[in-house]
């Protein structure tokens, strides 16, 4: 990555694991099949971008401004996304491995995760209005004074959400995930 701003560019099966890439520009760009894992790529602009089949695990994007990037079939682990820009910030991710990352903070507010997994994600204090966790696995994910209205949990599993202390004004559930808002009383809904 030689140039400092890149227009409507293909990325394709490069290999980025371990560098740092800093200061760059990246607008209608697509990222198919490549490797991000333990990289820093603090300081970039993605906007409206593709990541299609991508490993970013482990990804630092410290400062980083993400603007309608989309998140295909991506490996996303422990990835710390509260550290991005937060001015514009919008992402979606379909079929993607999330576990362990962090959204702490974050306003995402109709953000959508489709078909993917969310194990030990961190959602404390983010603003997560009008969002839909479409076959999403939310086990262990972690809502603490989390604003959760409107949200769309109906074909979400594995949650466990404590009423009390997030704001679930208007979130929709499926009768099945009910079980999911008790886990704190014990209550067992058979």
């Amino acid at each position: 990555m030689d140039q400092t701003t890149y227009d409507d560019h293909i990325f394709e099966k490069e290999i980025y694991a371990d560098k740092a890439i800093r200061g760059r520009e990246f607008q209608s760009c697509t990222f198919r099949n490549c490797d991000f894992s333990n990289s820093t790529f603090a300081g970039n602009k993605f906007l409206d971008c593709t990541f299609d089949g991508c490993n970013l695990s482990m990804i630092k994007l410290d400062q980083s401004t993400l603007n309608d990037v989309v998140f295909k079939n991506c490996k996303v682990l422990g990835v710390n996304f509260s550290k991005c820009t937060d001015f514009l910030f919008s992402v979606a991710f379909d079929n993607c491995i999330l576990d362990y990352s962090s959204f702490m903070g974050k306003k995402m507010v109709k953000t959508k995760f489709s078909k993917s997994t969310l194990k030990e994600v961190s959602f404390s204090q983010a603003v997560l209005t009008g969002s839909t966790f479409n076959e999403t696995d939310l086990t262990n994910a972690i809502f603490n004074r989390t604003d959760l209205s409107t949200v769309n949990f109906v074909t979400a599993y594995n949650y466990d959400i404590d009423p009390e202390i997030n704001n679930l004004k208007k979130a929709i559930f499926s009768s099945h995930g009910l079980e999911g808002l008790l886990t704190k009383h014990q209550i067992k809904v058979v």
